[in-house]
């Protein structure tokens, strides 16, 4: 069985979406994230853009082989709020995403099951508006070899249709690719059996 080396995320944050439960409003956004601290920008801006709201309740999943995951129920009960948003992140199959509920509470209260409904739903509305890709995991590498050989090693990675990420072309080069993970181990055995490329996993 091959190793997965995909993963879905959405590409651009989502539509607002609207649900209503006993006069009480829920909007729910989706957002694409990289790192926690984008998640703090993205809070921050939503939080002021709805500042009259009670509560802005949300989950998160980043990474794309070890996850790292947080739900927050931001003083609604206990697990009726950011869980049922993180479970919707994995029922979509999603990361690298953030989900937002925003409360405005409408006066009638709607129980722990109702609230649980109402974060799902949202969220899952949110998911539904966004356009959702999937893209491969890459590994990258640093290549050194001499000037000398330059042309060997641009074939090679015009035929292995490789990325670059970086390049120093001197005397002595180097030049930083991106592998799909599944191709590396191909691509760093053609690497290893050209004579004189070094290559180093970063």
């Amino acid at each position: 069985m091959t190793e997965k080396d995909t993963f879905k995320t959405i590409i651009k944050p989502s539509e607002e979406v609207l649900f209503k439960d006993k006069n009480s409003k829920f909007f729910g956004y989706a957002f694409p994230i990289s790192t926690e601290d984008d998640t703090k920008e993205i809070l921050s801006t939503v939080k002021n853009y709805h500042h009259k709201a009670r509560h802005w309740c949300y989950a998160y999943q980043i990474g794309t082989e070890n996850f790292t995951y947080r739900v927050n129920d931001d003083g609604e009960p206990s697990n009726s709020a950011g869980m049922p948003i993180y479970k919707q992140i994995q029922s979509f199959e999603l990361t690298n995403v953030l989900i937002v509920v925003v409360r405005y509470f409408g006066g009638i209260k709607l129980g722990v099951s109702g609230l649980i409904n109402a974060y799902k739903t949202s969220a899952q509305m949110a998911l539904e508006t966004s356009r959702i890709i999937e893209k491969t995991i890459d590994v990258q590498y640093l290549i050194s070899f001499e000037y000398e050989i330059m042309n060997t090693v641009m074939r090679i990675i015009k035929e292995r249709n490789l990325n670059i990420v970086n390049q120093k072309l001197e005397l002595n080069c180097e030049i930083i690719i991106s592998i799909r993970k599944s191709e590396a181990e191909k691509v760093i055995e053609i690497f290893e059996t050209s004579f004189k490329v070094g290559i180093k996993k970063l």
